[in-house]
């Protein structure tokens, strides 16, 4: 475990899958090193997209330690947790210790919608129990619960919860965790098809989905954004909105499979119940894949 900042691109990484259901190893490490060779600044594994709701403690094990092995400390290894009894939670953030994990992203607690006592327990309850920092998943569209900033108020009592994956889906949001809290929490957007608006508004990251096809153009707006080019920013932002529009639809982990597996980095195999895209559903998404393809810009220095 060390220390790091919670800035840049951290991708949310897909977990591949071979034909026959098994962890896809060659697969995760081909794309782990584009987004290496990128330049994102950590990664983060079983979340949404690594389809973690679905993957055995087992496999998370294999996922994280093949992950440090691989990345040999050039960027932090992040894992998430999503889970709905705090007991539970608190098991996996001790195996992520265990694991050799540099840090956590927490959901609010699954399945049952928690109000704001308990919510604010049950985060503290964790982050006391492990050194780890940790990352606050706030996304109140698909989990129903929404981390208010009342709430962050009593959360950041403690000092490892250090940052804020914002998926409320409202860009104003990052202004008044900012007028807030200044520098306290570090604010990394976590909506693909707001990350432009919200890094021009201080947002420190991304924590990215259609990375995991588009390592390059993705990290490419993070930095030009940062270096206050924002023409150039915007021209490969409006060329990608199709496809990060890709990330918030109930399928994303379909769709952006589909989008690696074009682009090389990645498979269309998913686990049941999610099946793999057929028919007409399919050949719209890929459409709008080839459609990118064949566009795609050409990067500038920066």
């Amino acid at each position: 475990m060390r220390s790091f900042e919670w800035k840049g691109v951290f991708p949310a990484l897909l977990t591949p899958f071979t034909a026959d259901d098994q962890l896809d190893l060659a697969m995760f490490e081909k794309n782990l090193e584009a987004q290496l060779s990128a330049g994102v600044e950590g990664i983060i594994l079983g979340g949404t997209l690594g389809e973690a709701s679905v993957l055995t403690t087992d496999e998370k094990e294999k996922l994280v330690r093949f992950a440090i092995e691989k990345t040999r400390g050039r960027v932090p290894v992040v894992l998430n947790i999503a889970e709905g009894a705090t007991r539970e939670a608190l098991n996996q953030a001790s195996l992520a210790v265990q694991w050799g994990a540099d840090g956590l992203m927490l959901l609010p607690p699954m399945r049952y919608k928690s109000d704001h006592r308990e919510t604010v327990q049950y985060f503290k309850t964790i982050a006391k129990q492990t050194n780890l920092p940790i990352m606050i998943y706030n996304n109140p569209v698909d989990y129903k619960i929404e981390v208010t900033l009342d709430m962050f108020s009593e959360l950041i009592q403690c000092e490892n919860i250090t940052a804020i994956k914002e998926s409320t889906r409202d860009v104003t949001n990052v202004t008044r965790l900012i007028n807030r809290f200044g520098t306290r929490l570090k604010i990394l957007c976590g909506v693909d098809t707001l990350a432009m608006e919200e890094l021009c508004l201080g947002a420190h990251g991304w924590v990215a989905g259609l990375v995991d096809a588009f390592p390059a153009e993705t990290v490419a707006i993070y930095k030009l954004v940062k270096a206050e080019r924002y023409g150039e920013a915007a021209d490969i932002y409006r060329w990608f909105m199709p496809l990060l529009e890709l990330d918030i639809h109930p399928k994303l982990v379909q769709y952006i499979k589909l989008a690696a597996a074009a682009t090389g980095l990645g498979t269309e195999y998913v686990r049941a119940p999610r099946l793999t895209l057929e028919g007409q559903e399919r050949e719209q998404v890929m459409k709008i894949i080839q459609k990118g393809l064949a566009s795609r810009p050409i990067l500038p220095r920066i």
